[in-house]
């Protein structure tokens, strides 16, 4: 199947009337479905700009709308899942799906292969990106639009990482050379985490230069390039002509492929702090999948400073949270799971018995009745010190890059949310649904 690409970007200014209603009268998804039912399908435009507008104003993430026989359904992914919020007839539809090509620089006359665009929400005084996708389906095309709000660009602390972690981060964002690697699915908030650490690494005395595909924030003070393959500028040759620039912090977007995991291993062992993410599970699979690359593990160790990975998990509400004294069941996989906790750790969580509190989530209507509102990461990471580096040098087991990191105090992904469960942030419920059940 053919991809068809257009870089044109068109622009909605919403009104500030339009925006102050929602302000006022979108707070939930109950008051966003009635607020599109008031709008009249011949005014297309403000029937967009309402989805738009309260989609932002939900902090949703994306926005699907997708066509069956008789309607199509408009989904928003909130807190990292999908909800449903309303449905249209297909003559609504096909004027929207019209409109959002218009703006996205798509062809009209095309509906029988994926087309990817964007184009600018103006909200006041923010600029929205919003990336565009469509795809033909069964009943029709099938629309993803994705909203790259500046908002949700927070500082390193307000990640949700530990306070020793931070602490160790902040360290090694101040060195001049080598490379921080964040690991993680699609969807775990690699990039808000890539976009904090580069924004720690400003300041005058440092030129910073990143290559991305595609560039999802624009940040001042930071020259920026984006990918464009189609030109021969992918992340290896870009990589290449950045290393011409003299910078002292590069960002590479994602090592896809050998010769960027070369380059930029290069950029880490001649003078660069690198920042980089990368498809594994966890951080210990940062190593054997950068040798199942071809990199040479000889390399590796000396060029990694750090190697990080995260998963998003959604918080309790804050305004219907309850807390409930810990099963026996629960009770028994805290304990098993935090066994190997660290001493420096341990002290300062509460006491795990049989009183134990914990939190539960119930559902109101600031929650749209899930029990959750807003997200934090949970994290693991390993440093490479000497011994690392030499462990690195002689194994590309997993397991037993794991287990030698945990050996050096690594806190897993699955111990770093059971601590959140005892700092009453989530519920375990929570935790076993974004790591599994062990």
């Amino acid at each position: 199947m053919t991809e068809v690409s257009k870089k044109i970007t068109g622009s909605v200014e919403i009104s500030s009337e339009i925006i102050q209603e929602a302000k006022k009268e979108i707070q939930n998804i109950s008051q966003f479905k009635e607020k599109i039912s008031r709008f009249s399908a011949e005014n297309i435009t403000d029937v967009l700009d309402i989805i738009l507008i309260g989609a932002i104003n939900l902090s949703a993430s994306d926005i699907h709308i997708e066509p069956s026989k008789n309607e199509a359904l408009l989904r928003a992914r909130i807190d990292g899942m999908l909800q449903d919020i309303t449905s249209f007839d297909l003559i609504v539809f096909q004027k929207v799906l019209s409109r959002i090509k218009l703006l996205s620089g798509l062809k009209l006359n095309i509906n029988d292969r994926p087309q990817d665009g964007r184009f600018s929400v103006s909200a006041q005084q923010d600029l929205i990106e919003i990336r565009s996708s469509t795809l033909p389906a069964e009943y029709g095309e099938s629309i993803v639009l994705r909203i790259l709000n500046p908002k949700n660009l927070i500082t390193l602390e307000a990640l949700g990482l530990r306070e020793d972690l931070l602490k160790a981060i902040n360290k090694e964002l101040t060195k001049p050379d080598g490379m921080i690697i964040i690991t993680g699915p699609t969807g775990s908030g690699k990039t808000t985490t890539l976009y904090s650490f580069l924004t720690k690494t400003k300041n005058p005395e440092n030129k910073i230069i990143t290559i991305e595909d595609p560039i999802e924030y624009h940040l001042s003070g930071i020259s920026q390039t984006q990918t464009h393959p189609e030109k021969g500028y992918d992340f290896a040759s870009g990589l290449k002509s950045i290393m011409r620039q003299d910078p002292d912090v590069i960002l590479v977007g994602e090592i896809r492929d050998l010769e960027t995991a070369q380059i930029a291993i290069q950029a880490a062992l001649t003078g660069h702090l690198v920042l980089t993410t990368l498809h594994t599970n966890d951080a210990a699979g940062t190593i054997a999948r950068l040798i199942s690359l071809g990199a040479k593990s000889a390399n590796i160790g000396p060029a990694i400073n750090l190697a990080i990975a995260q998963r998003l998990i959604r918080k309790v509400c804050p305004q219907c949270f309850k807390m409930k004294t810990v099963s026996d069941q629960d009770l028994e996989k805290i304990k098993k799971g935090l066994k190997n906790l660290p001493e420096a750790i341990k002290k300062k969580l509460p006491s795990i018995t049989k009183s134990l509190q914990i939190p539960q989530s119930i559902g109101c209507h600031d929650c749209n009745s899930t029990g959750f509102r807003g997200r934090i990461g949970i994290f693991e990471a390993f440093f490479v010190n000497d011994k690392m580096e030499k462990f690195i040098s002689t194994s590309n087991s997993i397991a037993l890059l794991k287990e030698e990191a945990i050996k050096q105090g690594m806190i897993t992904l699955r111990q770093d949310g059971l601590i959140k469960v005892l700092e009453k942030i989530t519920t375990i419920e929570e935790i076993d649904r974004v790591m599994g059940e062990e």
